[in-house]
């Protein structure tokens, strides 16, 4: 019963370690054979969402990698505290340039704004300027 149970996972794995293009060429596959299977397929691959993230294999091993690397111990007190003080340093650098990014995108958009509002403001002096011309005319 277990080994029922495992070979789906085991084919996600696979189908994950090469690609979305593996998992849409299996869901073809399933159309072309039975369109139920392909159908299921598609409906996995949405919910999941591998249809919309870069390369699933890419995706999987850069997450894997980086929870190893966090998580494993050397076994060297010393050198996990200070592989824990430089990850800890390299985050918070991460944080501020994100805030910072921020920041500029939100400058920006003020900018944006502002300058709208001085068009706009303008373009509405000049309506107004016409319409006192044209007023002093019709009497």
């Amino acid at each position: 019963m277990s080994s029922v149970a495992t070979w789906p996972s085991q084919a996600e794995t696979w189908l994950d370690a090469r690609g979305k293009g593996a998992w849409i060429a299996a869901m073809v596959l399933g159309f072309i054979l039975f369109w139920p299977v392909g159908l299921a397929l598609l409906a996995y691959m949405i919910w999941s969402k591998r249809m919309f993230n870069g390369s699933c294999a890419v995706h999987k091993s850069n997450h894997h990698a980086m929870a190893r690397h966090r998580f494993k111990s050397s076994g060297n007190a010393a050198f996990d505290a200070y592989k824990a003080e430089t990850l800890r340093r390299l985050e918070d650098e991460q944080d501020a340039f994100e805030s910072f990014l921020q920041r500029l995108r939100e400058a920006k958009d003020k900018a944006e704004f502002d300058q709208f509002m001085d068009e706009r403001a303008k373009n509405a002096r000049a309506t107004n300027d016409d319409n006192d011309e044209e007023e002093p005319a019709k009497a």
